[in-house]
């Protein structure tokens, strides 16, 4: 591979040709058959776009052609020759994958992540100079701003992910594979992201590329594969599609979002005063009614979370006082937020939400053990009321509240955890991007739960950074830049231009 032109050694492939092609592929689980004689293609110095529902096959495909399983039927070949399922062979014929959770060791360097498993050695001992030589090389093409001896602990997202691309540069890799790339950039680093991988895509690699963002599909790829329900819907030339061709082959059905009919507000439920962490936000104050959807508005970093977190009582805060129907909650403490009737559907289900090795009924029941308790033993009787009402009322696709968690798709988790707070019946549901990294299948039925909630007389209290779901979902909007509460948008006076200009323009400037 030369570094300077970001050509790529590709043996006797020439761009536009196949490089890796995976032939009637098939792979079951327990009760589940992910794939089902799929093909895919992907071509040299061409981007492919695999796209497809929540539960499709798309991460098991993944996990097939980086290595970490091996199809029951069907065959995978690179260059012609047949992939050995190991994550090891996947690397050694030339296989690097992009996870959506960043792969770096936060104790090492930039470089040492950089050159992770591969570090260079003389006189078996590792050789500082020429890891820093081909660390370099790599970060000159991805992320030239990166000092190699900066702990990767303090990298940001995007520079997280840059790392991951420079590893995969560093090992003279032929194929790359990009899973959800964009969920946690911000919109100037998805852009820049997008412009490397078009360089990248130039220089002769072939890219898979996976996203729920069809905009980006549309504008990166070259072919689309559609997957539903762990089978091949088909393969076609990107500038054939558009969003609503890509959609209507993802699931089979028109996909309408329905505007949430009006409804009676009640008395105020949440009252936020003056709220202030120092650094993080500063003096926030707002109230949301019984039945109200309001949303915290902004672009990344505008500080939403850490406020939500803080009204949650998982964050503490410096002043200012948090009270659910007149009484005030104690700042810092989960459980009194969650006595008070408070609940909170994180934004990072995976850390913050979900126990990954327990089954989706117990996730559901975490939040309602003491009901399921009533003489300090749990009764199952009470534990599967639960678990089976809302496991029916959310429509959860899974085989049985008895399977575990980790095998659902995105957007079943997140009903998973919504699920968990319904069986506390909350006062005030915080939903923090309850839609990130799901199919917009699964974003329209999660769309109707939330405005099932909100009839029902629940407060819902909304972060997402998707503008469509802000004027779809929301009856006030609550704009944040920098900490701060800039601006407070009724639902008759929402726009898009409404919300994104004092999210970025400082009107005092």
């Amino acid at each position: 591979m030369d570094y300077r032109t970001l050509e790529f050694d590709l043996g006797s492939v020439p761009k536009g040709s196949a490089i890796l092609e995976a032939r009637g592929v098939s792979k079951s689980f327990p009760g589940v058959r992910a794939l089902d004689n799929v093909d895919l293609t992907i071509f040299a110095g061409q981007v492919t776009a695999l796209c497809g529902e929540n539960g499709a096959g798309k991460s098991t495909l993944i996990n097939l052609l980086s290595g970490g399983l091996s199809p029951d039927e069907g065959q995978i070949q690179i260059g012609g020759h047949p992939l050995e399922h190991t994550p090891a062979g996947a690397i050694a014929a030339g296989v690097s994958t992009i996870h959506q959770k960043r792969q770096f060791v936060p104790a090492m360097t930039v470089e040492e992540n950089v050159l992770l498993g591969n570090w260079p050695t003389k006189h078996g001992f590792v050789s500082g100079r020429e890891m820093r030589k081909q660390a370099l090389e790599a970060l000159q093409l991805v992320a030239p701003h990166l000092p190699p001896d900066k702990l990767a602990r303090y990298l940001s997202p995007a520079e997280a992910q840059e790392i991951d691309i420079a590893r995969a540069l560093a090992r003279q890799s032929r194929i790359l594979i990009m899973d959800e790339p964009t969920t946690a950039l911000s919109a100037p680093e998805v852009d820049r992201l997008l412009t490397l991988v078009n360089r990248l895509k130039d220089g002769g690699l072939g890219i898979l590329f996976v996203s729920h963002w069809l905009d980006e599909v549309l504008e990166i790829a070259d072919h689309v594969t559609v997957f539903r329900d762990g089978r091949l819907v088909g393969t076609k030339l990107a500038a054939e599609l558009d969003a609503p061709g890509i959609v209507s082959m993802m699931v089979g059905r028109e996909v309408t979002d329905k505007p949430i009919p009006p409804r009676e507000l009640g008395d105020t439920v949440l009252k936020v005063e003056n709220l202030t962490r120092l650094g993080l936000f500063n003096d926030v104050s707002f109230e949301v009614k019984k039945g109200e959807i309001v949303t915290l508005a902004g672009v990344v970093g505008a500080g939403r979370t850490e406020v939500v977190q803080a009204i949650f009582g998982a964050d503490k805060y410096d002043s200012g006082s948090v009270e659910v129907d007149g009484v005030k909650v104690r700042g810092g403490d989960v459980a009194s937020a969650v006595i008070a009737g408070l609940g909170l559907v994180p934004e990072e289900r995976h850390t913050q939400g979900l126990v990954d090795q327990l089954s989706v009924g117990d996730n559901m029941s975490l939040a309602a053990l003491k009901w399921a308790s009533p003489w300090g033993w749990m009764s199952h009787a009470r534990e599967t009321v639960v678990q089976e009402r809302y496991f029916k009322e959310l429509s959860i696709k899974a085989p049985s509240p008895a399977v575990r968690v980790s095998t659902l798709s995105g957007g079943n988790q997140q009903k998973v955890l919504i699920a968990r707070w319904l069986a506390r019946r909350p006062k005030v549901l915080i939903l923090d991007e309850p839609t990130k990294g799901v199919d917009v299948g699964a974003k329209s039925e999660i769309h109707d739960v939330i405005s099932g909630l909100a009839h029902a007389g629940i407060a819902i209290l909304l972060v997402t950074s998707e503008l469509p779901e802000v004027l779809l979902l929301s009856d006030r909007v609550l704009v944040m830049r920098q900490g701060r509460l800039v601006a407070e948008i009724a639902k008759a006076d929402l726009t898009q231009e409404a919300v994104m200009g004092p999210a970025t323009v400082d009107a005092a400037a």
